[in-house]
């Protein structure tokens, strides 16, 4: 059995792997847009209690972790925190963005991890291009209250989100991501109005 064919009926993906310490660490993120219908029919979406995609999350990978005879590791418990930015830059697969978020070659601006695993697994071969080289990088200009320009402002950007004005970015997601040619369309909106209801 492969491993993909173990993440499919979880909508999770491989989204890049590194060799670390004689070990391979798989980086996993949702398979979008697969993902959200199968999430939002889990115990954790419905049960109503806090935090439920991390929950899900441990539970779904520490479970394919015991499968695999691996170590489950999570973006999220901390501190301290796993080094997921370190990871996915070294998995050749993703890069700085215009806007300083990290670009997947596939996923775009609306790649995410869920978790990892830590196996002793060859890592797997293959090549990918920097998506932003051939791009004129519309993430830069699509946010309307230029969060962006200069690092990333976090609170002008919660403030447009919660105003009348910013519904678009409220029950859609982000714009700046959205903008990214890379990965439009595979997020669905109700999966981006979760994220940035967390977020706020």
């Amino acid at each position: 059995m492969t491993l993909s064919s173990l993440l499919d009926p979880l909508g999770l993906r491989v989204l890049g792997e590194l060799s670390e310490d004689q070990n391979t660490i798989t980086l996993l993120g949702p398979d979008e847009p697969a993902f959200w219908a199968i999430f939002t029919q889990s115990t954790e979406y419905q049960d109503g209690a806090p935090d439920p995609m991390d929950r899900w999350s441990l539970r779904v990978i520490g479970d394919l972790a015991e499968t695999l005879g691996a170590e489950p590791l999570f973006p999220f418990g901390g501190p301290p925190y796993a080094p997921f930015y370190s990871w996915a830059v070294a998995s050749g697969r993703f890069w700085p963005s215009p806007i300083g978020f990290l670009v997947h070659d596939d996923a775009g601006l609306f790649a995410s991890f869920r978790g990892a695993l830590r196996w002793n697994q060859p890592v797997s071969a293959g090549e990918t291009t920097q998506p932003c080289q051939q791009c004129h990088a519309p993430c830069k200009t699509a946010c309307p209250v230029d969060a962006f320009a200069d690092g990333y402002d976090v609170d002008a950007c919660k403030a447009y989100v919660r105003s009348s004005e910013g519904r678009d970015c409220r029950i859609n997601g982000c714009l700046a991501r959205r903008a990214c040619p890379v990965g439009a369309g595979k997020r669905l909106a109700a999966q981006s109005a979760f994220h940035m209801e967390a977020f706020l």
